[in-house]
């Protein structure tokens, strides 16, 4: 009976771990695949040796946490990690369904915390530390955001150019004795210089991804004994493979295709935010989402490229004397794929800029560098189209705060 548990026991974590894996090398890679710098096959195999390398060195500090400090270990029997494992898959799985990204660290935390409240086992500081950071990671990430979009990106966007690159960044020269590697004709040493910086943030993502996220699929048997540290780590990080090499080609492309919404350059620099925001925790033993970091931090870089239409001091001045209060236009992200009615697949930028110039600046300006100052830009040569969708946004959150409830509840029932 034992051995049988175990064996359900490591199929739902790998279940779980598989969804990981596709969801994750899509938000990683999906920059790097839809400018063609690389395929996803070799997406696939960057993701998961750097996930294995993440999941290997800073994740352990996240099992430590989620397998004995929420919960003590000793309330992890088997069949309990049985259960909390598989209402953080079914939890997952809803929110698939809906076509939303859910937030793997708050899901797998809460099954954990349905264990923990029924037993009255639930550690009350831990739980009020990883609550914290779940409050101030996805503020500190907006305001990095809102920065970044005001002062930053725009200066960056006129003086970095990342564009798609169709027939690929690199081809093989069989001219010689022995085929060679080459710039693809057009290509230049700048698109290469490009190409390995949006191939590294990826890199970093995926260390990241690995860090965080190893520890929802197998924590619960690592805390019971049944597996050690290192099989968890190699069970979770095989399982995210399987889904990076077959149902992340999905996520890649739908995230691929929308880099023209979401321009490379905002896509590197909301990656870097996010990812250091995530292993920082990471590092802290705290399971935090990714996703929620990156979201907040579009939407703030969103925000903060909009509001150049006024300074700070004609904005204060308005809020005092209650008149013309600036149109801000909160220009986020908007979640694809409104217009045919499918499934959103993650906030964007919209035309927040195009991969070659900036929004709001003439071609003179863009290619001699120059960014009109704050509160010299048009608010309607900034980005006032409705980029914002509500609806989107709503049902985000809402599968954001109902995936862990499902998983804390049905773990509580059962």
């Amino acid at each position: 009976m034992v051995s049988v548990l175990l064996l359900v026991g490591i199929a739902v974590a790998v279940f779980v771990g598989y969804n990981i894996g596709g969801s994750s090398t899509g938000v990683a890679f999906g920059p790097a695949v839809g400018s063609r710098i690389t395929g996803k096959t070799l997406a696939a195999v960057l993701f998961t040796g750097f996930a294995l390398l993440g999941g290997w060195t800073v994740g352990r500090e996240v099992v430590t946490t989620m397998g004995g400090e929420i919960v003590p270990s000793s309330q992890f029997t088997l069949v309990a990690s049985v259960v909390v494992l598989f209402f953080t898959g079914l939890s997952l799985l809803i929110s698939n369904l809906f076509g939303v990204p859910a937030s793997t660290s708050m899901t797998a935390v809460g099954a954990i915390v349905g264990l923990g409240v029924v037993t009255d086992s639930l550690n009350e500081t831990v739980m009020f530390g990883i609550v914290s950071a779940w409050i101030v990671a996805p503020l500190v990430a907006f305001w990095a955001g809102v920065v970044i979009g005001r002062y930053i990106y725009p200066h960056l966007n006129a003086r970095i150019s990342f564009g798609r690159l169709e027939n690929g960044l690199l081809r093989l020269d069989r001219s010689g004795t022995i085929p060679r590697p080459v710039l693809q004709e057009g290509a230049t040493t700048r698109d290469l210089v490009g190409a390995a910086v949006v191939l590294l943030v990826a890199c970093y993502n995926a260390f990241s991804a690995g860090a965080s996220n190893v520890a929802n699929a197998v924590a619960p048997l690592i805390g019971s004994n049944a597996i050690t540290v290192e099989q968890g780590v190699l069970i979770a990080v095989g399982a995210m493979a399987i889904g990076a090499f077959t149902i992340a080609r999905r996520t890649l492309d739908t995230v691929g295709d929308g880099i023209t919404d979401l321009p490379i350059l905002a896509a590197i620099l909301v990656s870097l935010v996010a990812a250091t925001i995530i292993t920082i925790l990471s590092n802290l033993g705290i399971p935090a989402s990714l996703a929620v970091s990156m979201t907040s931090c579009i939407i703030g870089l969103g925000w903060g490229r909009s509001s150049r239409s006024v300074t700070l001091t004609d904005a204060a001045g308005s809020a005092i004397e209650g008149e013309g209060r600036p149109d801000f236009s909160v220009s986020a992200l908007a979640a694809e794929g409104g217009d045919d009615g499918g499934p959103p697949a993650g906030p964007t930028v919209g035309d927040l800029a195009t991969a070659e110039a900036p929004t709001g600046s003439s071609p003179t300006a863009a290619s001699s560098g120059g960014v009109p100052k704050i509160g010299e830009e048009e608010p309607d040569e900034l980005p006032t189209d409705d980029l914002f969708d509500a609806a989107a946004t709503g049902r985000i959150v809402t599968m954001w705060l109902l995936t862990p409830t499902v998983s804390a509840l049905g773990s509580y029932l059962v």
